[in-house]
């Protein structure tokens, strides 16, 4: 791929949350680093310096080594300012402090509290609710009158639903979730944003996030009920209970992550097939192929675009010295593109098999929520592609600018469903 950017141009992508609303202008930098500076310093503006980590290779190495590269202090990408604001909150005794920001027997504790939910075991009995929620999320759009903003207003709805059932949350709430985790993970974008996306914007989201866990968390503790939400009030570790702080960290990485990435997969996904109408008429004729067409969806869109390591000492990774406390960026959409691992990386291909994508991360910190998300998109697509025997763009869809979690916030289609 022809580029005039250097280097140092490339690396300054990664902190541009413009960049990723424009998807050949991300790969065009993300394929240059891969080339030429698969480990290449970066110093944005606003930033801590990082170093960004660009092969598919060197971050395997990484996320299988989770005692000499720390989810702490830094797991995401934040502005200088955001990072201080945030750490100004957490010496208050407020902190949002989930599972994606530890490491080691407590990071093991943690996750274990809702591991079972989310085996495949517990999937399945699940089965027949998300099949249900496909189905009512396309006959919806069969009301819409042959157009829709499928990304608003299908792609958005239907994996929140389905997470937030399975957290034991009233209905009348959802709306609600879907504008704060909108708020949470858009707070660089215009649209999504809360007012113009400065720390105090992004601290407010998550008092609000706070606030509405913090009674649930109470209710459940003195109620519960059986769902996922009573699981975690009523944890214990060593014998006592999350203090509020933990409990509540805890839900908002379920409830705001467990829908955001997935719903950009289904959005990205169908927009990847009105691009390829050779591979929506291989999947339409051969239904078989959705297992292996999933797996090229997340691949293509990756919806979580970054993590953030810390070195635990001083290290080299792939001939490069990183001293002890330094950062590292995991380029997860640079990952999925890598040539030394994939065939014809920007083929959107069905049939892609093996499709070692790093899109769920890997190792200790591997999704907790991937066999839901794979049920949910194989459901969704299960139930539209059969009923679908027109579709195309019915204008240009947007990308959410952002640094970490995000795809598509508009995908306005014309379509005629059976």
């Amino acid at each position: 791929m022809a580029t005039t950017l250097s280097p140092a141009q490339a690396g300054l992508t990664l902190a541009t949350p413009t960049a990723y609303t424009d998807e050949p202008r991300l790969h065009q930098a993300l394929t240059l680093l891969r080339r030429q500076a698969p480990v290449h310093h970066v110093q944005a503006p606003g930033y801590t310096p990082f170093w960004a980590i660009t092969r598919h290779a060197d971050i395997l190495t990484i996320e299988r080594d989770p005692a000499q590269w720390l989810s702490a202090p830094r797991p995401v990408l934040r502005t200088a300012d955001l990072d201080a604001a945030l750490h100004t909150r957490n010496t208050r005794g407020n902190a949002f402090r989930s599972i994606v920001h530890m490491d080691g027997p407590e990071h093991r504790a943690l996750r274990a509290i809702a591991a079972d939910w989310f085996r495949p075991k517990a999937m399945r009995a699940l089965e027949t609710r998300i099949r249900h929620l496909a189905q009512r999320h396309v006959t919806a759009m069969a009301d819409h009158g042959g157009t829709c903003d499928f990304a608003r207003q299908t792609a958005a709805h239907y994996p929140l639903y389905a997470i937030l059932t399975l957290l034991g949350l009233p209905e009348s709430d959802f709306p609600r979730m879907l504008h704060l985790t909108q708020q949470l993970f858009g707070q660089h974008d215009q649209d999504t944003g809360r007012g113009t996306g400065t720390p105090d914007d992004h601290t407010s989201v998550l008092e609000d996030l706070f606030a509405y866990f913090r009674d649930l968390t109470a209710h459940r503790r003195t109620h519960p009920t059986g769902d996922l939400a009573s699981q975690i009030a009523n944890a214990r570790i060593d014998g006592r209970h999350l203090d509020d702080a933990l409990a509540i960290s805890y839900y908002v990485l379920i409830a705001t992550a467990g829908h955001d990435t997935t719903s950009s997969t289904i959005a990205g996904g169908l927009e990847a097939l009105i691009r390829h109408p050779a591979e929506l008429r291989r999947l339409r004729h051969d239904p078989t192929l959705l297992t292996t067409a999933t797996e090229e969806m997340i691949r293509w869109v990756t919806p979580v675009k970054s993590f953030m390591r810390t070195a635990a000492t001083d290290t080299h990774l792939n001939g490069t010295p990183i001293r002890k406390g330094e950062a590292v960026l995991l380029s997860y959409p640079s990952a999925n593109r890598d040539e030394d691992v994939f065939t014809d990386p920007f083929r959107f291909d069905i049939t892609r098999d093996p499709n070692k994508h790093l899109a769920f991360g890997h190792g200790a910190h591997f999704c907790l929520g991937a066999t839901l998300a794979r049920m949910e998109i194989r459901a969704l697509f299960a139930e539209l592609i059969p009923r679908l025997t027109h579709v195309e763009l019915d204008g240009e869809p947007a990308w959410t600018a952002t640094t970490f979690v995000g795809g598509l916030k508009r995908l306005p289609i014309r379509y005629t469903l059976t």
